[in-house]
């Protein structure tokens, strides 16, 4: 075995081990095989909002448990193959094994990066909007750009893609465009994206053939789901009963079973007035609950328009990524310093690299302008 086929045995070994602490192997696999033994119960589908909770963790869980799995298979394939061909002097055979070997651990590399992404809506589904700055049909062609960049890059790691809006531009390109990606991690990998996205080249659109500089803005954020448990304190409510009031006659409550749920942290007051009080309480309860999350729903929308608006206007200063197509080819992104020559293979949507240095530096805890400064 050659000593770059060392380095590669010791990268996805490395990996793995890293990857079942991430996940805490044991409980994964003592969880998915609780879970695997639920959805086997006749009753499963009773419930339909548990069970669509459950299937979603399932397929969760057994995505990151095959993964490893397939790491640790692989690899042990490929070594024994390489044993055995070389027993054999079959020097094909091992180059072959070897070739595998360094496949795998670039799949390694990225799978053990994937555990990074672990913020709370990372593994979400994610909408992507482009904006083109001031520059008429130039911005616009420069957005339709980026937007086919960004759909040949869900495309090649198996996302899909839908149009939520689109609007063409008066002679080319786009005045704006709206995708949702789906897919895991979508939002994860793709948030470092919201910036502005800088073109030098020279103008399709300029009969005098100059030089133009482009911008557009792209804001990326998550698609939040509405499978998020909600705690309410016992202490932090105050729960009264009362006899409703009904029109007369035989229907009137004769017995205090209405329920009224005042949480004291927000000053949010809900009721139920139906006949059984445990039915009553119940009710009010999940009422508050569905209060509770369309306030931590505006918490994070008001947050996400925040991060937005610092965005600022498509221009000079809030650049975050240059992509020159003349005089020379160059893509650079301006906070982590990486770059690249290949500027037709990014365009085509070969972004990983881009997307994987900005979360090594979010996760290595250093600012914007320290990368800078290093670089």
């Amino acid at each position: 075995m050659n000593p770059e086929t060392h380095a590669a045995v010791e990268i996805i070994k490395t990996a793995v081990i890293l990857l079942k602490r991430h996940v805490d192997w044991e409980r994964a696999l003592k969880t998915l095989s609780r879970l695997e033994s639920e959805i086997s119960q006749p009753s499963f589908w009773d419930n339909q909002e548990n069970a669509q909770k459950v299937m979603r963790e399932k397929t969760h869980l057994d995505s990151q448990v095959t993964a490893i799995r397939h790491l640790e298979e692989t690899l042990t394939d490929q070594m024994d193959m390489v044993s055995l061909a070389t027993e054999e002097g079959d020097e094909e055979m091992v180059a072959e094994a070897e070739a595998a070997i360094g496949e795998l651990a670039v799949l390694a590399g990225k799978k053990q990066l994937e555990s990074l992404l672990s913020g709370e809506a990372d593994a979400n589904n994610c909408f992507l909007e482009i904006h083109p700055g001031a520059g008429g049909t130039e911005a616009q062609d420069w957005a339709a750009m980026l937007l086919r960049m960004y759909a040949r890059w869900a495309d090649a790691r198996g996302f899909k893609t839908e149009t939520i809006e689109e609007s063409s531009g008066e002679e080319a390109g786009i005045k704006s465009a709206t995708l949702r990606v789906m897919g895991t991690n979508a939002y994860g990998w793709l948030k470092s994206e919201s910036g502005v996205h800088r073109l030098v080249r020279i103008s399709p659109f300029d009969s005098a053939a100059k030089r133009h500089t482009s911008f557009c803005s792209v804001w990326i954020y998550p698609v939040v789901d509405d499978n998020i448990e909600v705690e309410v304190n016992p202490a932090d409510i105050r729960i009264d009963t009362y006899r409703s009031s009904g029109a007369g006659g035989q229907h009137v409550n004769t017995t205090d079973s209405a329920v009224r749920i005042t949480h004291h942290p927000t000053g949010i007051v809900v009721t139920s007035s139906e006949k059984s009080q445990h039915q009553n309480r119940d009710i009010a309860m999940k009422a508050l609950k569905s209060r509770l999350y369309q306030m931590e729903l505006d918490r994070r929308n008001a947050a996400i328009n925040d991060a937005h608006e610092s965005k600022g206007d498509a221009g000079w200063g809030n650049q975050i990524r240059s992509y020159v197509l003349q005089p020379y080819q160059m893509v650079k992104d301006l906070r982590t310093g990486h770059e690249t020559s290949d500027t037709k293979g990014v365009l085509d949507g070969d972004l990983d690299a881009f997307m994987a240095a900005t979360l090594a530096q979010d996760v290595s805890g250093k600012s914007r302008a320290e990368a800078r400064a290093e670089d």
